[in-house]
């Protein structure tokens, strides 16, 4: 088999093979599954004497209901819930969420509905010197710099920008102490979107989501970096389930309809069903007009277990969970040494999926399909009128003809 190199993404087969184009084929109609419609409601839930950043996504379904609690008290988390039961409700406790033992600060109620919980911190923001790094090395991220901390950033109020209409509301932050003026021009926002049924956003990647998931996206605009080749990563940590992480999963795919030059969709997994999944293209964008041309790989280290001590601690989590010590986390790393990068116009942009249920699965697009069924069907047009020429022509000098 031949092998394509895409611009960052590995190789895929240069010609589908009868096997692969079978399974595909057949795996096309899971794509249609999950597109049962919720009732979702989002609404941000204050605090006192102050208001405080907790955003409560709530999705109804026939007979469940998912909750998405998001909150940058401390590093930016969600707790993700989900319930078996339409009637399930959060409980906010803001002086033990506030307090230094959280514990018991944030409920689902009633507490037997739950049928799967997990949680997602976002921890650093990671910043690295990739100068002189050749592409493809051992250590690509290059020499660090101190990374950010995302639980002492200063974030802005979440009630400004939540939009009902699309479901949608905006964190936006900076370094509470930012002595090197980085952040003067520049911030870290976190764009969270909840939908009420299945689709694709407008822009890449747009990955496809059902009604079972919310949408991150991660953008990092205006801030000035440390080196004259930085490249930026994120360090995300998740409860782990039980002593085990998430599995780690990588779906590769013929279409890039979606994704220009991307053939690979990257999944986290917890549990067995019913569990939740978080979903990523491995491709981030250095322009707001994202396209091929400002395409940045995305790169995922190994998802390995590690102490909660060691890690920015989020309230919510705590609060939930009580004091877990069965956290997993791994890096991102946005970009090569060589080609497009954040110092190109100072932008960097990513999104990912959380659910429950079954991850949504690609459906071949109408592009592939009348590829396929050209390239299928044109052989097959060949031998069917090869045959009948044949056949004719046997018939024509196989008839009697009598002399008389």
């Amino acid at each position: 088999m031949c092998r394509c190199w895409g611009p960052y993404w590995g190789w895929v087969p240069c010609g589908p093979t009868p096997w692969l184009l079978l399974s595909l084929v057949c795996a096309a109609p899971l794509g249609m599954l999950g597109e049962e419609t919720r009732q979702v409601s989002m609404e941000v839930i204050s605090g006192c004497p102050t208001p405080q950043n907790l955003l409560h996504i709530r999705a109804v379904g026939t007979n469940s209901t998912l909750h998405y609690v998001w909150s940058t008290l401390g590093p930016p988390a969600v707790v993700l819930v989900a319930t078996n039961t339409t009637q399930s409700v959060l409980s906010v406790n803001w002086s033990l969420l506030l307090s230094p033992d959280p514990e018991g600060g944030l409920m689902v109620l009633p507490k037997n509905s739950i049928q799967f919980s997990s949680a997602l911190v976002f921890t650093r923001l990671l910043e690295s010197d990739s100068t002189g790094v050749p592409e493809g090395a051992a250590q690509p991220s290059g020499r660090p710099y101190p990374p950010y901390s995302l639980a002492e950033f200063s974030w802005n109020n979440i009630s400004d920008s939540l939009d009902r209409a699309t479901l949608s509301a905006i964190f936006q932050g900076h370094p509470a102490d930012d002595p090197a003026g980085a952040f003067a021009n520049g911030s870290l926002a976190l764009k969270v979107q909840a939908f009420s049924g299945s689709g694709r956003p407008a822009q890449p990647p747009r990955l496809l989501h059902t009604a079972d998931a919310c949408q991150l996206e991660v953008t990092l605009a205006g801030v000035s970096p440390r080196g004259n080749h930085s490249r930026f990563g994120l360090e995300v940590a998740t409860l782990g389930t039980g002593p085990a992480c998430p599995t780690a999963k990588e779906l590769h795919s013929i279409d890039d309809e979606y994704a220009p030059a991307v053939f690979q969709l990257d999944q986290l997994l917890w549990g067995s069903s019913p569990s939740g999944f978080m979903q990523w293209r491995p491709v981030a964008f250095s322009q707001k007009q994202r396209g091929r041309d400002s395409a940045l790989s995305c790169q995922a280290s190994a998802l390995h277990p590690t102490l909660a001590y060691s890690l920015p601690q989020s309230p919510i989590v705590r609060a939930f969970f009580g004091s877990p010590n069965n956290f997993c986390a791994f890096n991102l790393t946005f970009g090569d040494p060589t080609g497009p990068g954040y110092w190109d116009q100072h932008y960097l942009s990513w999104s990912m999926l959380l659910g429950v249920g079954t991850p949504p699965v690609d459906a071949l697009s109408p592009l592939v399909l009348g590829i396929m069924a050209v390239a299928l069907g044109t052989p097959g047009l060949v031998l069917l009128g090869g045959g009948l020429f044949l056949l004719l022509r046997h018939k024509q000098y196989s008839e009697y003809q009598s002399i008389n």
